[in-house]
């Protein structure tokens, strides 16, 4: 079976988000959704909820998974028998990113293969920092995130 992890901080999911997990599941046997823990954002979801939210929207996929780690991803990788890392990019900067954490994750084990995955058109521009600071002025975001989830990020962003 073969399997890849697609990790990041989901703080929220968005719709490129979504179009790499849904792209990548008829790619792979298997794709684990994995909820990392950025210590350098302040999070506006909890763990908890960035799993219910991801499992909501992809609960037409089996073969897609959603899990949380605070480590490496390698060492995620590794203790899960996955041999391949799913990464977004939108631009030249989030290239110039992942290529570092290419070959930061390669030094550390190089048996894991590194993909690079752009949303579609019509998704690469979104971002969920972009997605917050829509919600700071009051915009619509339902272009933006899954329908089923417009209500939810709002209302958790109107608590604060």
């Amino acid at each position: 079976m073969k399997k890849c992890v697609y990790p990041g901080s989901f703080d929220p999911i968005t719709n490129g988000h979504l179009d790499v997990i849904i792209r990548a599941s008829k790619i792979f046997d298997e794709v684990v959704v994995l909820i990392g823990n950025n210590i350098s954002k302040k999070a506006l979801f909890t763990v908890e909820e960035k799993i219910n939210m991801i499992k909501q929207v992809t609960k037409d996929y089996p073969n897609i998974k959603v899990d949380c780690f605070s480590g490496l991803i390698v060492d995620y990788c590794k203790n899960n028998n996955i041999d391949i890392i799913i990464r977004g990019i939108r631009n030249y900067s989030d290239y110039e990113s992942e290529y570092d954490l290419y070959q930061h994750n390669s030094n550390i084990n190089s048996n894991i293969e590194t993909l690079l995955m752009m949303p579609k058109p019509e998704n690469i521009s979104i971002s969920s920092s972009s997605i917050k600071e829509f919600l700071k002025f009051n915009c619509d975001i339902s272009k933006y995130v899954p329908m089923e989830l417009v209500e939810v990020i709002k209302n958790k962003y109107n608590t604060l």
